[in-house]
């Protein structure tokens, strides 16, 4: 029975394995084949990108699914529920993501100030891949509140506002950006949290028309099940994919000795941070409000954490996120796609203790002392900068600008900590799914009663039983193919 059972989990497990494997393995080659070369040698850019080609289509393959999955997923969602349910499913998720929000940022500032690791440290130098874009405070806010409405929904899938600065032609030197002109103009990159906000609205608008739009629904509902079909076989090819991204990753590093020589003990404060608040505060915040085994439920999002440090995307690692939700933690779906998504837009734990330490960390280094309220203003524009940090690679790096901002750093200054960022991002994007996750989880759990009085919808592409199977600790649907 013992062996059965072994097997058993073993074969529930076999994909989490074999992703956590492809990380580990992904290490060891990209430690090791940094000797192939000769002395005096390393590999080149060319070398490197074909080593990185199986990933960066692996990539490829999971951010396409972003867009269906989000506006399909959130449709479904929330035009399945009622309009009151819905509006108490997303006021439970928005006070959690707050919260624990708050809470990373002020564990951040409380280990930065205390340990200090910028005091007498040598300044590092680097040079900033892309261009620093000059902004401020108040004109990044402001755009995220323009890219939650875009004026055309077409364009928010290939492009987002940007506010532009341009200094005064009669002053070109003028280092005051509030004298400087104010434009702006629509750069790459999908408007997530624009489309969000749009497929929310439409998902309310079917569930308040109700028995009049039943085929739309239906026709969501069944276009999401087709998408997390599709998921399921690209998750399939996610450990060779991260195996490929983080060896090539390693690679491309000069002197990883070097690296964390001079910037260990700012790592060492980073990362502690990010994993204490993630695999401490987090799972006990989870076993506080639900009562359930918070490792248990860790344990079962291991391919969506293994997922993330690969990718460095929550975005990418969404349609994972999703599945090891509903299908090992048996999250009722009408929950994880509605809060999953908005959390992968907004919720950025992870992102927004990292942009506190590395302020202060910077200003520590530059000698600069910081008054009472220049922590507080770094912990409100911390906050909100993650907030408005897209779900992608080293997108905390961009807000990270108009969080120096507030204590009068210029942005060039982010040059000091490039050469760990790479792999602090990946820390950071764990907790930023991992909060996502047990967000979910709690929010469910907190919705449990409301939600057995709606009969189950076909949302998560299944025939499901309308009746609910209670147990002691949680509601579980019963389903089958």
């Amino acid at each position: 029975m013992r062996r059965e059972q072994l097997q058993a989990f073993v074969k529930e497990n076999l994909l989490t394995f074999l992703t956590i494997g492809g990380v580990i393995v992904g290490i060891v080659l990209g430690i090791g084949l940094r000797e192939v070369p000769a002395e005096g040698e390393k590999w080149t850019a060319r070398d490197v990108a074909y080593i990185n080609f199986v990933g960066d289509i692996f990539l490829r393959m999971l951010k396409a699914l972003i867009l269906p999955l989000i506006v399909t997923s959130l449709i479904a969602a929330v035009g399945s529920l009622d309009l009151s349910l819905s509006g108490k499913i997303g006021g439970r998720a928005v006070l959690y993501y707050v919260i624990t929000t708050v809470m990373a940022v002020i564990l951040g500032i409380v280990l930065v100030v205390t340990i200090q690791p910028g005091k007498g440290a040598e300044e590092t130098s680097g040079a900033v891949k892309g261009e620093v874009r000059n902004v401020t405070t108040a004109d990044t806010l402001l755009d995220l509140v323009r890219n939650m409405f875009p004026p055309n929904l077409v364009q928010a899938c290939l492009q987002q506002y940007q506010t532009v600065l341009t200094p005064p032609k009669s002053n070109p030197v003028e280092t005051d950006l509030i004298l400087w002109s104010v434009g702006g103009k629509f750069v790459d990159g999908m408007n997530i949290i624009g489309l969000v906000v749009a497929s929310i609205v439409f998902g309310i608008a079917l569930g308040a028309l109700k028995e009049d739009v039943q085929l739309v629904l239906k026709f969501f509902q069944q276009l999401s099940h087709t998408i997390m079909k599709v998921t399921g076989w690209v998750i399939w090819l996610s450990p060779i994919g991260v195996l490929f991204l983080i060896t090539a990753k390693l690679l491309e590093m000069e002197d990883l000795g070097a690296v964390f020589g001079k910037l260990g003990l700012y790592f060492a404060v980073v990362a502690g941070g990010i994993v204490f608040h993630g695999f401490v505060i987090l799972p006990l915040l989870f076993f506080l409000f639900t009562r359930k085994n918070p490792v248990k439920f860790v344990a079962n999002m291991g391919q969506a954490i293994a997922t993330a440090f690969g990718t460095s995307s929550s975005s990418a690692t969404l349609p994972v996120t999703m599945q090891c939700l509903e299908d090992k933690n048996h999250i009722d779906p009408r929950v994880s796609r509605f809060v999953l998504p908005i959390g992968a837009t907004i919720n950025m734990d992870g992102t927004a203790l990292y942009e506190a330490v590395a302020a202060i960390f910077i200003a520590q280094l530059r000698g600069l002392s910081l008054t009472f309220g220049n922590i507080v203003a770094i912990s409100i524009t911390a906050t909100a900068a993650s907030i408005g940090a897209a779900g992608i690679p080293q997108a905390g790096l961009v807000t990270l600008v108009m969080v120096l901002d507030t204590v009068g750093l210029p942005a060039e200054d982010v040059s000091l900590i490039i050469a760990v960022d790479w792999l602090l991002d990946r820390f950071r994007t764990v907790v930023n799914v991992l909060g996502d996750s047990i967000g979910a989880a709690i929010v469910a759990h907190y919705s449990q009663k409301e939600l057995t009085t709606i009969p189950s919808s076909e949302i998560n592409g299944k025939t499901q039983r309308n009746s609910l199977v209670h147990s002691a600790e949680t509601v579980v649907f019963e389903e089958r193919l």
